[in-house]
């Protein structure tokens, strides 16, 4: 037997927290009957999703995207925006891709996109704490102080973040952009919540003006053009997996 949300994610439908909010909707039905979350289901049930039924996926396909700044990070937007899926229309594949976590519509970096829906819920599990790498440009030239405060947590919205690292990566420190001064850092942290470096960046006195998602772990972006996208090697899909069955 396994767990219904499981097999949904591991068939390549959704990531299994998708599937989760799919069942909770009423959306999935297990031999004709409307499923509950956290039923399990066994090889030979008929799961049907809005009326599809669904069948497991022929094989898994990792993408590294390096995402522009302007578009979203969904597989749909109801506001017809631009979505990162339009970037893949020269990948030829009949299989469903959906982001691993997401990038701000006015951050650019790397995103990875699969269909292996178990791999999506380990590397964006809450408990797993992955780290991320972001290069930012920001106002001011922050003391020494204001980045120690990114390891001792910062207060934004109603919590406080986990400890942090920032670091200035331009030696000149606080290059003149115009009439105002811009510093460039790199930040590490384990967290995603909602534009959270822009907000601690807010918190210290220094707003971001560029936000660059640069590596997840150690998966580099690299060199990747802007726009473009390319597959993972067998190395890096093998690396990531081992970060979503690490013990944090």
């Amino acid at each position: 037997m396994e767990r219904l949300q499981k097999h949904i994610a591991r068939a390549g439908v959704c990531s299994r927290r998708a599937a989760e909010r799919l069942i909770e909707s009423g959306r999935v039905t297990v031999n004709g009957t409307v499923a509950n979350l956290g039923m399990s289901i066994n090889s030979g049930d008929i799961v049907i999703i809005d009326g599809q039924p669904i069948l497991p996926t022929k094989h898994h396909i990792y993408i590294m995207l390096h995402k522009p700044e302007g578009y979203v990070t969904t597989t749909k937007d109801p506001f017809g925006r631009k979505t990162v899926m339009s970037l893949l229309d020269l990948l030829n594949t009949r299989e469903r891709l959906y982001p691993v976590g997401r990038l701000d519509f006015d951050t650019s970096g790397l995103l990875i996109l699969t269909n292996d829906g178990e791999l999506t819920f380990a590397l964006t599990h809450p408990g797993k704490q992955v780290e991320k790498t972001y290069v930012a440009k920001v106002r001011g030239i922050p003391a020494a102080r204001e980045l120690a405060s990114f390891s001792n947590g910062l207060k934004i919205d109603n919590y406080v973040t986990a400890p942090a690292k920032a670091e200035v990566i331009n030696k000149s420190g606080g290059k003149p952009i115009g009439s105002a001064r811009v510093t460039q850092l790199r930040i590490v942290l384990r967290e995603g919540k909602s534009r959270q470096v822009r907000k601690m960046c807010e918190a210290i006195g220094h707003p971001v003006i560029s936000l660059k998602r640069i590596a997840t772990g150690k998966l580099f972006l690299g060199d990747l053009p802007k726009g473009a996208w390319r597959a993972l090697t067998k190395s890096e899909v093998g690396y990531l997996k081992g970060l979503g069955h690490e013990k944090q």
